[in-house]
């Protein structure tokens, strides 16, 4: 029997519900699917035994509670994960199984063999020889970000309860919403939740700590043209298309996804449409220092300016919205829930892989709100699509560092 005997069962009923988020919409939560389903995790998590199980009015994240079973003064730990997917496919998910992965075997996900993880393309695969997989059909992602760290979470609540001689303090665990279009945590209230410290579960393979992330911007360019016959143009044509090209052009060349790594920071435009009349781009602006961050933003308006000024005229409007910041800001100036997250990794000869994320996590907003939240690994690989992938083993080793943290945080008090 498996040391955690619903963590898989579980989780392959949650990837089988849709809770896909919706970007455009402007309610809490984005859609009444994350609603029905968050519902639903009330049901189950007060049949594991934890106690003020309820739906946050404010953020709508669930929020339970598993009471200490020590007389000693423990900091209050907290737990996060999200249960909304990301913005790919997730009706009628159908999990496939993968037993004893041998490490180098092409997986065909449907019958067809269109779609296959292959280590060829996908290296990482190398990594899980003897494990089981857990994958999709080929036609949806998986749902492993992050219902692998809902699972996870849930798997040691139930754990902790059933062994009562694993002591430990106060634990608080928020399942939220919309964290895959960026505004899950923004109304997360930290004073219900009641932690001193936390931690996401929502990261990749085994070891990642991730306590450093980007800064980042959402930005947006209007470009308003003149549209008037080609034969009579010159002079009077004022091309929104060419200016919108021409504004990308103005960026640093370098300065993309696709030409940075580690801690160089860039400037992707995602989306761009275009006539001669009128032309929008939408870009994300990211950098790890906060100085640098600040000089692109700068530096993106001030190609705007530039064009407007060669125009005579307001042609190019640029509105940016700040998303969150790098979280190393807060943590640093107390590495406590740090350490003890590379210490039961350690305890557990896992090897902490402590690295800048080339992203943010809901954790990223939370801490700003003077609750530190670093970000542990959930196990999944490929996330976003349909390749998406995640270990029976890994996230059987995340649950063990969930339970681990819990009980050296009583240990050390």
């Amino acid at each position: 029997m498996a040391k955690y005997e619903n963590l898989i069962p579980r989780f392959l009923k949650y990837v089988k519900i849709n809770t896909r988020s919706d970007p455009s919409s402007t309610t809490i939560p984005s859609t009444p699917r994350l609603t029905a389903f968050a519902e639903g995790l009330v049901k189950d998590l007060e049949a594991i035994g934890l106690e003020n199980v309820h739906i946050n009015a404010q953020s709508a994240y669930v929020y339970a509670t598993l009471p200490a079973n020590t007389d000693k003064q423990v900091k209050k730990l907290g737990f996060i994960s999200h249960f909304d997917t990301a913005d790919f496919n997730s009706e009628n998910i159908d999990p496939q199984i993968v037993e004893n992965y041998d490490g180098k075997s092409v997986i065909k996900l449907d019958a067809a063999g269109k779609y296959t993880l292959d280590p060829a393309v996908f290296p990482n695969l190398k990594n899980y020889q003897g494990h089981t997989l857990i994958t999709s059909d080929g036609s949806t992602l998986l749902g492993a970000d992050d219902k692998s760290g809902v699972a996870e979470i849930m798997a040691a609540m139930e754990y902790l309860l059933a062994h009562p001689e694993i002591k430990h303090g106060e634990i608080e665990i928020g399942l939220g919403p919309d964290e895959e279009i960026g505004t899950g945590a923004d109304n997360f209230d930290v004073a219900d939740f009641g932690a001193d410290i936390a931690y996401t579960v929502d990261g990749g393979p085994l070891g990642q700590l991730e306590y450093e992330t980007f800064n980042a911007a959402d930005a947006q360019v209007e470009v308003t043209g003149t549209n008037v016959h080609p034969a009579e143009a010159k002079g009077v044509m004022v091309n929104a298309s060419q200016v919108a090209m021409d504004f990308h052009a103005a960026l640093p060349e370098h300065d993309r996804p696709e030409n940075t790594e580690g801690r160089e920071g860039f400037f992707h435009l995602y989306s761009m449409n275009g006539t001669v009349d009128t032309a929008h781009l939408s870009y994300i602006i990211r950098d790890h220092d906060r100085a640098i961050f600040e000089d692109r933003k700068k530096l993106f308006q001030g190609v705007a300016d530039q064009l407007n000024q060669q125009y005579g005229s307001d042609r190019v409007h640029v509105t940016i919205k700040d998303q969150y910041y790098n979280m190393r800001e807060v943590i640093e100036k107390d590495m406590t829930v740090v350490d003890l997250a590379k210490e039961a990794m350690e305890d557990l000869n896992i090897k902490p892989l402590i690295f800048p994320v080339r992203g943010g996590t809901d954790g990223s907003k939370i801490s700003f709100m003077g609750l530190p939240t670093p970000n542990l690994f959930a196990g999944g690989e490929n996330m976003h699509g349909r390749f998406e992938y995640v270990s029976e083993q890994t996230m059987e080793q995340a649950t063990d560092v969930v339970i681990k943290i819990a009980q050296l945080s009583e240990q050390q008090a």
